[in-house]
């Protein structure tokens, strides 16, 4: 169901430090890291990323997995009609991969939801 969590954290160091060492035990371990945050995973398939913020609470990022393209723009189109804000109209988004296909909306509590597929154009 998820493809990702995204959060911020007030002090990176340590929550980067707490998670590797405290969901070692569930295989987790670091993807990649860089300017924005660090991706964990213990599958390569749903991952858990975080990265520094002085917001307080943080905005939560949810990204849900689709089967397919489709999906993704159905997700877009309902998702406005309850009066979600856009935030990212369905399309590729190849700085992530070449076969990233996502959508985002801010839903009614600020927080971007997202639905992604992998897959290549059917």
């Amino acid at each position: 169901m998820f493809d990702h969590v995204v959060f911020g954290v007030s002090d990176y160091a340590a929550s980067k430090t707490f998670f590797l060492k405290a969901l070692a035990p569930l295989g987790m371990a670091v993807v990649q890291e860089g300017p924005h945050g660090i991706e964990l995973s213990s599958d390569g398939k749903v991952s858990l990323c975080m990265y520094q913020t002085q917001d307080k609470p943080a905005h939560l990022h949810l990204a849900f997995v689709a089967d397919n393209r489709q999906q993704v723009d159905a997700f877009h189109r309902e998702a406005l009609e309850t009066g979600a804000k856009d935030n990212g109209a369905p399309g590729l988004r190849p700085h992530y991969h070449a076969n990233y296909y996502a959508a985002f909306v801010i839903g009614p509590d600020g927080h971007n939801v997202e639905v992604v597929c992998h897959r290549p154009q059917a």
